[in-house]
């Protein structure tokens, strides 16, 4: 049997075979199966089968099945590099705080020689280290016992029930102020699943030893809806991002029911969401570092049509500067490389309609790779077919070599464009 790569890298859009392909880049039957079977009749978002294999799509991030471990990276140029191609996914998720921790250790990690996967795994224990230091937070909570001392309210039905020829008991509900509570058995379900799925040796000790410091907690059905109901306050904000990454690996973790060796947990983030959120966060630092004054909105909705009876719709750009003001920008992220080729005419029509919606001073397309720098189109008539004054800019903003200066350059561009 052929040796695996693992973690297995490949690049969004490409394909991985189960006969096919380099031999340590090709998926074993039992694995392809267990991807089958993931996928279902509805579909994922992921990926979409082919024949005896999977291609990928604009989503990012990892898959595990069984004991391997599928990393899918971003590529926006011709660099093909995995390795800076896997550090720069890491630094973009950094950069919009899906790496952010409260521990005062973090400096102690590496974020760019693991796994994505191996990442978020000591990223966890680490806050539940953290927690557990501080020391973990106690609630007050209802419990029924046959106890030998009365306290709190007796049962009667049950007393009766119970302690007829027991007479010394007391059938009781008291309340108790201990950690058994939800937010611990959410915590603890995940570090239970940590020493299920885990494949790094590295991680196994201190699994182990959070395992036998950690308070046995009563098992939990989680779902959406556990965590939706979850309000934390001045006492529990500490658990904010534990629970953050506990949702993040329970909701997402899907075990093989039949055979009970290929689970699958998907870590998989949609490009073009991510793309987005990097440009804004990148705009907010460099107004901050800059001191400047602008007003920044993501996902800023406006209704635009309403029909006879139901909902209304509504237009929602990714990024607008100075809403409402005579200045007002519009721009909006696309994570695909232009190759020199021009926008597509959904995407000129879709900025058309911001910059009549929004009042725009100027509305731009912003794309990653190709040349530095924006270059400027203008709207024609449509019933003369000559220019109006409506103009849409295409911004190019080609990757950097670090995340930083990545960073850096997308506010300078976007700046020089603005004409602030």
């Amino acid at each position: 049997m052929l040796e695996q790569e693992n973690p297995l890298r490949v690049f969004e859009h490409s394909s991985l075979w189960a006969h096919k392909g380099e031999p340590k880049k090709r998926l074993t039957d039992n694995q392809l199966h267990a991807l089958q079977a993931f996928h279902g009749e509805e579909g994922v978002p992921y990926y979409t089968l082919i024949h005896k294999g999977v291609r990928f799509t604009e989503y990012v991030g990892v898959l595990q099945v069984g004991n391997l471990t599928i990393e899918v990276l971003p590529k926006a140029d011709k660099n093909d590099s995995v390795t800076q191609w896997h550090g720069m996914l890491i630094g973009m998720l950094k950069a919009v705080g899906l790496f952010n921790i409260q521990a005062p250790t973090s400096s102690d990690l590496s974020l760019r020689s693991n796994s994505i996967l191996d990442l978020y795994f000591a990223l966890y224990l680490q806050e539940i280290e953290y927690l557990l230091h501080r020391g973990l937070v106690k609630k007050y909570r209802k419990i029924e016992s046959n106890a030998t001392a009365l306290k709190g309210s007796i049962q009667f039905a049950q007393h009766i029930q119970k302690n007829l020829v027991h007479q010394e008991r007391f059938y009781v509900r008291h309340t108790t102020y201990d950690v058994q509570h939800q937010l611990h058995q959410i915590l603890y379900k995940t570090l239970l699943l940590l020493k299920q799925i885990n494949t790094n040796t590295a991680l196994n000790s201190k699994i182990g030893s959070l395992l036998l410091n950690f308070p046995e907690q009563q098992d939990l059905k989680v779902s959406e809806v556990t965590f939706e109901k979850i309000t934390l306050n001045r006492k529990t904000e500490s658990y904010s991002k534990a629970l953050e990454i506990a949702r993040m690996l329970l909701l997402n973790y899907h075990p093989d029911v039949s055979k009970g060796q290929n689970h699958v947990l998907a870590l998989m983030f949609d490009m073009n969401m991510l793309w987005e959120r990097f440009v804004y966060v990148s705009l907010r630092k460099g107004f901050c570092k800059a001191n400047l004054s602008y007003t920044l909105h993501d996902q800023v909705h406006k209704y635009f049509w309403k029909p006879a009876h139901g909902s209304r719709s509504k237009i929602k750009p990714d990024i607008v500067i100075n809403k409402d003001q005579p200045d007002c920008l519009v721009l909006d992220t696309k994570w695909k490389n232009l190759n020199g080729y021009n926008p597509s005419p959904d995407d000129l029509r879709q900025l058309y309609v911001y910059h009549q919606y929004y009042h725009a001073k100027r509305v731009a397309l912003v794309y990653p790779g190709g040349e530095k720098g924006f270059k400027n189109g203008k709207y024609l008539c449509s019933s003369r077919g000559i220019e109006t004054d409506i103009e849409c800019s295409i911004i190019t903003l080609p990757v950097e070599d670090s995340i930083d200066a990545w960073q850096k350059s997308i506010f300078a561009e976007i700046h020089a464009w603005s004409g602030y």
